[in-house]
Formats: C-alpha cells, structure tokens, sequence
C-alpha cells in the first residue's frame, strides 16, 4: 500500500503500513473525505511526519484529534495556519511558553517552526469529520500512532516526551524514563489549564534537557 509520508518514516513504519488494520482505516478515510468533510486537507494527514524527520527529532508532543472547525485543522497537533484564530489551548500554550522562557506571544498560530527544529507534533487520532470531535476515533489511527511512538522508544533516545493530559501520558507511557525526558502536566485546555499546565516549565526543563544530551535547545 503506497502511503504519501517522508521516507525516513516510511521505512520505520513499512510493517505497519502493509497490516490488514490499516488497510481498513485507509478505506474508511477515503471514504469520509469522498462522502464529508473532514479536516485536515488530504494532503496533511502525515505533515507532522514531514515537518519533522525522525534524524532531527528531539521533542515528542502529542494531541488527541485534531481540530474540527474550518480552516484550523494543519496536520501540526495544537497548530494552526497563519491568520488563523488561536484556539484556547493553543493560546494556553504560547502563555506559559511566554511565562516559561520569556518570548513574546507570536503572531501566528503556525508550529511549522517548532516542527522544523525537531518537535513532533503527533495526533492520536490524525483525521476527523468537520464539527464533530473524536469522530475518526477508535478507526485505527490510534494503533498506527501507538506504533509510531514504539517505534520512537525503540530508535531514539535522549528524546523529551511533553505529556499532556491523562491521554497522552497513557499513549506515551511505552517511553523510557532513564533514556528519555517525561514531561508530564494535565492539559492546557480552559477546563483543566489552572491545575498544572500554567507553571509546568515544560519548555525550559526541554531546552535544559536537551543542551545536557548534547543537543541544540529549541527556539520557542
């Protein structure tokens, strides 16, 4: 089965690809995005994979779906495109990211840059039906990423897992505390953000990490 992913990555996940599960969430999506609307556009599902090559990974951070309202949804978890309006997570986020380390709030909702410089932002779930969350759930994606997060622990380390909320910390438990970061904090949704997110340092106990493996900090 060809699927349109970077090619560092396609190697890692060949196995997975060729399993008869994601056979049946490949025909279940192409269903969707022929019958409904569903976000993101076709042409992002794998971009956090193309943003960041698995060579230049250093942060591992991982959403739940993505975002279901027009024009949000980018293939970046927590992402969205520039002009776009920041969702309240997202605007969580780039607060303590500012409290933590000092920068500015940018201008742009657009974690391209932080993709680049080595951060996967992985979705459990990597599609969904417009206006109706968790709706691609229990399809398939969720082993597929639960694969891609093994197969991380198994090639990498020195890795900063930033765990976000009871999900997240389940999905990213395979990784190990001795040969990586685990970041931990309850989500940074306006239901949970007060109870932990706001105040975590997650961003600076990253970079601290990171120059200590001997690896270049991340531009927040």
């Amino acid at each position: 089965m060809d699927v349109k992913i970077a090619s560092d990555w396609k190697e890692l996940l060949q196995d997975e690809f060729q399993k008869p599960y994601f056979a049946e969430l490949v025909n279940f999506v192409k269903h969707e995005y022929a019958s409904t609307t569903v976000y993101p556009a076709g042409k992002n599902i794998f971009r956090a994979f193309d943003k960041c090559p698995l060579d230049s990974l250093k942060v591992v951070i991982i959403g739940q779906d993505p975002y279901h309202g027009v024009g949000q949804a980018n293939g970046l978890c927590f992402s969205v495109d520039d002009g776009v309006q920041f969702p309240p997570s997202l605007q969580n986020i780039f607060k303590e990211v500012s409290d933590d380390v000092g920068v500015q709030i940018p201008s742009s909702g657009n974690l391209d840059r932080w993709a680049e410089q080595g951060v996967l932002l992985l979705n459990a779930v990597l599609t969904v039906r417009a206006h109706n969350a968790a709706s691609h759930a229990g399809r398939g994606w969720e082993q597929f990423t639960d694969a891609v997060v093994r197969a991380i622990a198994q090639k990498k380390e020195g890795v900063v897992y930033m765990l976000w909320g009871n999900y997240a910390q389940k999905k990213g438990q395979i990784a190990d505390s001795n040969r990586n970061l685990i970041l931990k904090s309850v989500h940074p949704s306006p239901l949970s953000v007060y109870r932990g997110f706001f105040g975590c340092k997650h961003f600076s106990q990253a970079n601290a990490y990171l120059q200590s493996v001997g690896k270049t900090p991340i531009n927040w």
